[in-house]
């Protein structure tokens, strides 16, 4: 496998001549500040330089899901040494055209824009569009960046896309089910998914070839360590080229490193032959009746459903328990009637959990919270969902 290329500090963001966009008008801006290599923020309101700033650094956000999002800073060539990789194992040329389902605020679809941009791809982006319009938006693209959530709204309007050869997940879990609808979808494509976080950048990547629940191997040049045996649940610490330099904001708690390690409070655990299982956030994990229960896996499960385009598993307080599973739940209008969909996964998650980790309450929500990200809001589902388990 290729290995990871040593960092150059004084590399910055380049707009290749070859390059081309379609899209928004404001991403021209995008494209602009990426080629002065000056360091800019990344938000809401769009692309900002920063002229008291240093050549070859810039600002971005997480994903806010569990809390606020918090400003994180990075180097460019802790971008422009993955972009190497990534060219380099799945044989990306200027040739290639990508296609970005989400805006540029998100970091994810920012690396992929940048990404295009520096190695000369094409770049259709298509963040705003119903998913049918992005359907046609991404006739002729060969590379496509997108979340789980994205993907699943594409399935679901039974298109086929014939022109993607790649097709990269991340930002959440992808799921074998998910996986399978994806590549009957793009029968021509690879679904490669990686996991990782706007903190750390790649951490890990598979082809679904590894055991299932897997989000396979470390990525070239990462160097993963869980403090437990191996087979065992540990956090789960990385040490890379692709680590940002920490938070902006000195009321942020830093990162957590130790012997140049970086550990996000996420647990999993990796087996003999080096594949990474991710059972979710150590802040997420909730103890009931004595038994560890991870709402991520849960999510997964209800996801799994063709019913269902977004899920929220959160804890809410409960007299004789003291706290119990309820979620929330996301569908498109007209493909299941809510209590019918709703008992069906009452029952799926009480087969696959047992009646104590299963969520007690299964709401389905017409306007289901969703960050800029396009992820749940779980600050917000929680506070919603909270009374009457």
């Amino acid at each position: 496998m290729t290995t990871a290329p040593r960092p150059d500090p004084t590399r910055t963001f380049r707009v290749h001549p070859a390059c081309r966009v379609r899209g928004p008008g404001d991403l021209a801006a995008v494209m602009d500040v990426l080629a002065r290599g000056v360091e800019f923020a990344m938000g809401p309101g769009g692309m900002t330089p920063l002229p008291a700033g240093e050549p070859g650094f810039f600002r971005s956000a997480t994903g806010g899901t569990t809390g606020p999002a918090k400003a994180i800073r990075r180097s460019h060539h802790s971008w422009i040494a993955s972009f190497a990789v990534n060219a380099g194992v799945l044989a990306l040329t200027p040739q290639d055209s990508y296609g970005v389902l989400g805006p540029a605020e998100h970091s994810l679809s920012l690396y992929a824009m940048a990404e295009a941009a520096y190695l000369g791809a094409d770049i259709h982006a298509v963040a705003g569009l119903g998913a049918r319009s992005q359907v046609q938006a991404l006739a002729g693209a060969s590379v496509v960046y997108a979340t789980p959530t994205q993907l699943r709204l594409l399935v679901a309007t039974g298109a086929v896309l014939p022109d993607p050869r790649h097709v990269l997940c991340g930002g959440g879990r992808l799921g074998a089910d998910l996986r399978a609808a994806v590549a009957a979808m793009c029968p021509a494509a690879e679904v490669r998914e990686f996991y990782g976080a706007a903190e750390t950048s790649f951490i890990a990547w598979g082809d679904g070839t590894g055991p299932e629940g897997s989000v396979g191997r470390a990525y070239p040049g990462v160097s993963l360590r869980i403090d437990a045996d191996v087979g065992q649940v540990g956090d789960i610490w990385v040490k890379s080229p692709y680590l940002a330099e920490g938070y902006v904001t000195e009321d942020t708690t830093p990162l957590n490193r130790v012997d140049g390690y970086v550990s996000l409070g996420e647990l999993g655990r990796i087996d003999a032959d080096g594949y990474l299982t991710v059972l979710g956030r150590r802040n997420r994990m909730v103890t009931i009746a004595d038994q560890n229960v991870f709402p991520e896996a849960i999510e997964e499960h209800c996801l799994a459903h063709p019913g269902v385009d977004f899920c929220a598993v959160v804890p809410v307080p409960d007299r004789l328990r003291g706290q119990v599973l309820v979620a929330a739940i996301g569908a498109a209008a007209g493909r299941c009637p809510g209590p019918e969909l709703a008992e069906t996964l009452r029952v799926a998650c009480r087969d696959a959990f047992g009646a104590l980790a299963a969520p007690r309450r299964i709401e389905i929500l017409d306007d289901f919270p969703l960050t800029a990200a396009g992820k749940p809001d779980y600050v917000c589902i929680a506070r919603r969902m909270d009374g009457g388990a």
